[in-house]
Formats: structure tokens, sequence, C-alpha cells
């Protein structure tokens, strides 16, 4: 990851969208809870996967789901999943100077990700199918509720569900050894970051480095209380800008923002310091740490076996 961890649910208090952090008592979408990412501490619990072991995650699941569509009688294109470097870059703060420096806030990946969904092969040969088989066509691939849903009661309260069958978790279950496991374990490791968030950046160590890095921009001329001031006020400074002025604005303003955070103040060092310590507090969700990482190391054996055979 190059931005640092918690940008979804500190909401508040350094004005970030929520993702994922929900307090609702009513089930949400599982898409609605996805976003959130979880950088775990793995003192005791092992270890996320790397945005490149992700990959191979991803690009396994697409093929079983192909695999799993063509026994259902139905054409399926595995999609083209998100490259290493287009995984990089979304979070609170910038922590890779480098990243930075070639893709500003990777606003370019961003269409590029958009245009490959956009081009999706699959949206086109279910379209064309007709009405009936359309209709089954979606259901194979991502569920009917009505066939059963899955439930995970999330930290923070409220539940997210999922449909309990489809090519998707079907193909999740293939790639964890048992999707329910891997379901409420997930939803609960990727959602642990908003019962700390608050107490997080109100503690004085972190408002300290974050009080150094604001200076350390207003000295490159670039007044902005946090990071995600930069964000909001991105659009007024490439107004009107040709294409490639807005793109050298936006790239000055991010490599500003991660020299600050990474070489001349601890704003990074210090806040995956205080993660990892308010992170270890939560003791009572060691077992469902422990199991999600057990079961992500599970996922990408069976990825790499499945790869090779796809060759």
């Amino acid at each position: 990851m190059k931005r640092a961890f918690f940008a979804t649910c500190v909401a508040a208090a350094v004005a970030v969208a929520v993702v994922g952090c929900t307090t609702a008592a009513e089930p949400v979408s599982e898409d609605a809870v996805q976003a959130e990412a979880a950088n775990v501490d793995t003192a005791t619990t092992g270890r996320e996967l790397t945005d490149a072991e992700q990959v191979q995650v991803d690009q396994a699941l697409e093929l079983l789901v192909r695999d799993c569509m063509a026994a259902e009688g139905f054409r399926y294109v595995p999609v083209p999943v998100a490259s290493v470097e287009e995984r990089q870059g979304s979070g609170y703060v910038l922590d890779d100077v480098g990243w930075a420096r070639e893709h500003g806030y990777g606003l370019e990946l961003e269409d590029r990700v958009v245009e490959i969904q956009q081009s999706d092969p699959n949206h086109a040969y279910a379209n064309a199918l007709p009405e009936a088989e359309r209709l089954r066509w979606s259901t194979a691939l991502d569920g009917d509720p009505s066939d059963g849903m899955l439930s995970a009661e999330l930290p923070m309260g409220g539940i997210v569900q999922t449909p309990e069958n489809s090519c998707f978790t079907q193909a999740k279950g293939e790639l964890y050894g048992d999707f329910s496991a891997w379901f409420q374990a997930e939803k609960v490791a990727t959602n642990l970051v908003g019962l700390y968030a608050e107490a997080l950046v109100a503690d004085e160590r972190f408002q300290a480095a974050l009080t150094a890095w604001s200076a350390c921009m207003r000295e490159r001329g670039h007044d902005y209380p946090d990071p995600p001031a930069i964000r909001e006020d991105l659009p007024r400074r490439t107004e009107g800008l040709s294409d490639e002025r807005a793109r050298a604005v936006e790239q000055e303003l991010a490599v500003a923002e991660a020299t600050c955070a990474v070489r001349e103040t601890t704003l990074v060092d210090t806040t995956r310091d205080l993660e990892s310590e308010y992170r270890d507090g939560l003791r009572q969700y060691r077992d469902d740490v422990a199991e999600y990482h057990r079961l992500q190391q599970t996922a990408l054996e069976n990825a790499r076996e499945i790869l090779a055979r796809h060759g």
C-alpha cells in the first residue's frame, strides 16, 4: 500500500469519506464494505498479502468464475484485475515519493480502471441474451437472495450480507477453502479501523506529526491542514488548465505531500506505529484476524496452483 492505513473511517476527524464503516442496524450489501482496507497488525496473527500476491488471487478467482459459468452453460470472459500500481495510492496520505512523482494522485490509473470496466465484454454478452437467459446468467454469476444469504456482524455494529450461492461464492470457496468462514473473518478483519480511528486522530502524537506535516507543506508553498484537504482542493486548482498543466499541478502537490509525510516529518511512521498500538488493544478480534490471514494464505497457495494449470 502506498498510502497510510486509515483513509476509510476517520470521517469526522480528518474529513475522509467513510467506506464500509456503518452503524446501521439493517443489513447492507457486501459491496458497501468491500473497499475498506485492513492493514492489520501482524506480530502474532500472520500478515496481509502483498499487492502482487493479491493480484494472483484475483486472477485465479476470475478463472474459477469462468469455469463455473461455463458449467452453467454461459460464457464468461475473465476481467483484467487491477495491477499492483493501480492498487497503490488509496489512503489518507501518500507515502511513496516515486509513485507520487509518476502518478500524482493516481487519477489516470482510476480512468484506466473505469475504461476496463466499461469495455467489459461480459456486459455485451449478457445484454444480447434473451431476457430469461439474461436473468439466469445474472443469477448464476451473482446469486439470488431468495436462495439464501450469508450474514456477518461488523465490529462497529450492523450486518453485511451476500448471496450464499453464486459462481463468485463458489469460486471464493475453492480459493479460500471455506467461503462462509472467509466471509465472516474478512468482514471483521477489514472493518476494525472504525473502532479506534477517532481516538487515533485525536492522539497528541498523531496531531504533532500532522502539524509538522502541514508546516512542511507551507514551506513548499502549499497551505493545507491535512492530506484530504489537498484532494478536496485539487479540482479547483486544476480547473480550466490544459491536461498537461493540470497533470503537472497534481504531481507537484502529490510529491510535496509524500515528501513531507515520509522524508521531512514522521507522519507516516507515527501513523503506522499508532495503528499497531491501537489494533493491539482489540484483543477480542485476534482470532478473527488470525483466521483472515490464514485463509488469505490458503487462497494464495490455491491461486498459484490454478494459475500454473492455466499456463
